[in-house]
């Protein structure tokens, strides 16, 4: 039994075909859908992205997808447009069986910051909510599972750590976009965290 699940960004554009997509992302569906069926708590996040957004290359003249940018709040890689609101490519998964959720998560809603982690932006300051949430109901020990391994799914468990959540990773539920060896970088990471890959 799984206490509390996060399920991180399994949406079409994520996945084959998808604008960003992940290699092999909707083979995590499956295993995702069981996982689902063993957790007293469900709770889904989805990237919901206005098409202005500056985490876009298209958005920054000159700029290729992959380059990197410096915002406010720090170094930015700059994505293929995805994800937007409202489209095919920001809905969930058709397979993934999402009526069990107990709370939606969207993030990345506003323009002018991006926000990998279900817990706060890419400042590390601005709440998404999910917190708040996780603490009124009392709920302590998270697993995380999802998309892509080494960003949203990264940035979703360290915060959970440094909040003070138990959080264990399902790293055969999750595939990694593997940008210039940042899956070796995530496993590092969340080792050194002390966040529990099964």
């Amino acid at each position: 039994m799984i206490d509390t699940l996060i399920v991180v960004d399994v949406q079409n554009d994520f996945c084959r075909d998808g604008a960003l997509a992940v290699p092999e992302g909707d083979q995590v569906v499956g295993r995702v859908n069981a996982l689902m069926a063993e957790a007293g708590s469900l709770i889904l996040t989805q990237d919901w992205h206005p098409e202005e957004h500056l985490s876009f290359a298209s958005n920054h003249p000159g700029a290729a997808a992959y380059d990197t940018t410096d915002m406010p709040y720090g170094q930015q890689i700059l994505w293929p447009d995805h994800c937007i609101s409202g489209t095919r490519g920001a809905a969930f998964h058709p397979d993934l069986k999402t009526d069990r959720a107990d709370l939606i998560i969207r993030k990345g809603f506003r323009p002018q910051i991006d926000s990998y982690s279900a817990f706060f932006e890419n400042d590390h300051k601005t709440p998404t909510g999910l917190h708040g949430y996780l603490q009124t109901r009392g709920l302590k020990t998270l697993t995380i599972v999802g998309l892509a391994f080494d960003f949203c799914v990264l940035y979703s468990a360290l915060d959970a750590a440094a909040l003070g959540y138990d959080v264990t990773v399902i790293e055969e539920a999750c595939r990694s976009i593997d940008l210039d060896g940042s899956r070796e970088a995530a496993l590092a990471g969340l080792r050194k965290s002390g966040v529990t890959l099964a």
